[in-house]
């Protein structure tokens, strides 16, 4: 079992904001609190599992949990690389701190000794000053963008507290 952190208030906001939350009604006449709970961990995994489809990241034997703000992948995934994008895809998700592999596996199996290496984007860094930093050359960026497509859609944007992955070659 692997645990990777995240920033939790950095990231794309799939459930909506605490503002939102307050305002939203209390629990339906006759629902408890444990059952508008579930109900609401209900609606955030059917968004998350909504997002990963939209970036074509789903897999039939691919499973989420959601306990509080830990994401908890089970099942297989194609290979490694998208292991790790499914990873970074649901961690860099506004709520989300943690994401815990359960028994995922990949059809493909990664090399021995193989393991991500994930960034996360301090203020006023770039693709190039990363790129430096991890592939001795800043120009390779475009390396670090294509590993980290589709959740990155322009070089140029990205933000402090997102998590890429780093391509190891």
């Amino acid at each position: 079992m692997a645990i990777w952190d995240f920033v939790k208030d950095a990231g794309k906001s799939l459930f909506g904001s605490e503002a939102e939350a307050k305002e939203a009604p209390a629990q339906p006449a006759g629902q408890s609190a444990a059952q508008a709970a579930e109900s609401d961990t209900d609606r955030k995994v059917a968004a998350l599992k909504a997002e990963l489809k939209a970036l074509g990241l789903t897999g039939k034997d691919v499973h989420l949990k959601l306990r509080g703000d830990t994401v908890v992948i089970s099942g297989q995934a194609r290979d490694q690389e998208t292991l790790e994008k499914l990873i970074l895809a649901v961690g860099n998700i506004k709520g989300i701190a943690h994401v815990e592999l359960e028994g995922a596996s990949t059809e493909t199996p990664a090399p021995a000794g193989a393991k991500p290496v994930f960034h996360t984007v301090q203020k006023g860094e770039t693709l190039s000053a990363i790129s430096q930093k991890y592939l001795g050359k800043a120009g390779r960026y475009q390396e670090i963008f294509e590993a980290n497509k589709p959740m990155l859609t322009d070089p140029d944007k990205i933000y402090p507290g997102q998590t890429l992955r780093i391509p190891q070659a």
